[in-house]
């Protein structure tokens, strides 16, 4: 059986405050703000960007598990906002960790779901048995045009997970996909920002493709919301996935630890996975998780997911080696909108 054999998460301490942004162009906070249901989203340093974040949280899934780095076949690097247009991020996230040479390397785009793309990637060739250890990561460093709806949600943040074989701390039992050409949020070549349907985005894009993919998970597992324990769906705000597990029948308390959003923002490649990560940051063994990423333009990835025995095995695997996702979010450093727009490069220095 393919699984997580460990994982990591990487959430930049920087913060912005919604009221912050709103003050700038002249918007209700709390309108916003009760509208979204974010209150504050992460931003990346100076010297952050996709790359180190996904470097960081790689090294943070390597600390809680040893891996033989000359085991590690394949690394795919999922997200919209790569450092290069022509350089894989794949290939520094593999250099860094002291991987390289691996058999296989490659960068994702799929919008929000490129990160859950990577990891079914992986789950075929690990199970296959082309490579014995593949790592798949999400990250973002999100783009939002000033003055944009997005400004308030896009957000910084990455998660790592490696697939193996052997004594995984997390089984996936199944994943399925729902995809259909449904342009609603899209970034041509040389744009800075990602324009989007704005009302479409909600449907005939996330709701059609999450359902569809939920309701196909459901069909092929003989399954029902009853059956797990936890659920995550994408989260580009903290309403879309509330309302979504609603339609699906899950409770709040199913959804209650991967919901993170409220806090961190949308870190779109990101999103689903770090959901994922802090849910597995307090699940226990036999534990029953379903998963459901969307990306925009437009697609969702379906996962079930059994949490193993060997999540709390010390020999095996050293959980609190690396900061929880609770962790990462915690003592926060806010900065005003001018501090905001350089870290993200909205103003730039000349010399």
């Amino acid at each position: 059986m393919v699984g997580i054999i460990t994982y990591g998460a990487q959430i930049p301490r920087y913060r912005i405050t919604i009221e912050e942004i709103a003050k700038v162009w002249g918007d209700n906070p709390k309108e916003i703000s009760g509208g979204l249901g974010v209150r504050e989203k992460s931003l990346p340093d100076m010297d952050e960007d996709t790359a180190t974040i996904a470097v960081e949280a790689t090294r943070n899934a390597l600390i809680r598990r040893n891996v033989d780095r000359d085991a590690i076949g394949a690394i795919y690097v999922g997200s919209e906002s790569h450092p290069y247009a022509v350089k894989p991020t794949s290939a520094t996230v593999g250099e860094a960790i002291g991987a390289t040479p691996v058999m296989t390397a490659a960068d994702y785009e799929f919008a929000c779901k490129a990160g859950t793309a990577a990891v079914q990637t992986c789950m075929g060739l690990v199970g296959s048995g082309m490579v014995r250890y593949g790592i798949a990561v999400g990250a973002d460093v999100a783009q939002g045009a000033p003055g944009d709806a997005l400004e308030y949600t896009a957000a910084a943040g990455g998660c790592a997970m490696i697939l193996g074989t052997e004594d995984p701390i997390a089984e996936i039992n199944h994943t399925c996909s729902f995809t259909t050409d449904t342009p609603d949020f899209w970034r041509r070549e040389g744009q800075p920002y990602p324009r989007h349907g704005g009302r479409f985005t909600g449907d005939p894009g996330y709701f059609k493709h999450i359902m569809g993919a939920a309701k196909m998970m459901f069909e092929h597992r003989g399954t029902s919301p009853a059956d797990y324990d936890y659920a995550i769906f994408h989260q580009p705000n903290a309403k879309f996935p509330q309302r979504v597990a609603g339609m699906l029948g899950f409770t709040g308390e199913q959804i209650k630890p991967g919901l993170v959003v409220p806090r961190l923002g949308n870190t779109y490649s990101g999103a689903s996975m770090i959901g994922l990560a802090a849910t597995l940051d307090v699940a226990e063994p036999g534990d029953r998780i379903f998963v459901t990423s969307f990306g925009s333009g437009a697609g969702s990835d379906a996962f079930d997911i059994t949490v193993t025995d060997r999540i709390t095995d010390e020999s095996v695997f050293a959980r609190s080696a690396a900061p929880t996702v609770e962790e990462l979010l915690a003592n926060p450093i806010y900065v005003d909108y001018a501090r905001y727009a350089k870290h993200k490069g909205k103003i730039m220095v000349q010399k």
